[in-house]
């Protein structure tokens, strides 16, 4: 059992047994298939998710990205 997200390994269904809504349901596979990054502007309506934000692109200023070419 993977503890931290609550399901069997290789058995992507099983989030459906638990009774999540199917807002809930897209909304953790999604951030099963980018891994990792940030989700801006979530926005909740009656207890489930209905729109986020997608970063089309991140520029590190700090890291000397953005800068003149």
């Amino acid at each position: 059992m993977d503890s931290v997200r609550g399901k069997k390994e290789g058995n992507p269904k099983n989030c459906v047994s638990l009774g999540l809504h199917k807002n809930w349901r897209d909304f953790i596979r999604y951030c099963e298939k980018i891994g990792y990054g940030e989700i801006q502007n979530l926005k909740i309506q009656d207890g489930l998710p209905q729109i986020a934000e997608v970063v089309k692109k991140k520029i590190n200023f700090s890291k000397g990205e953005g800068g003149k070419k």
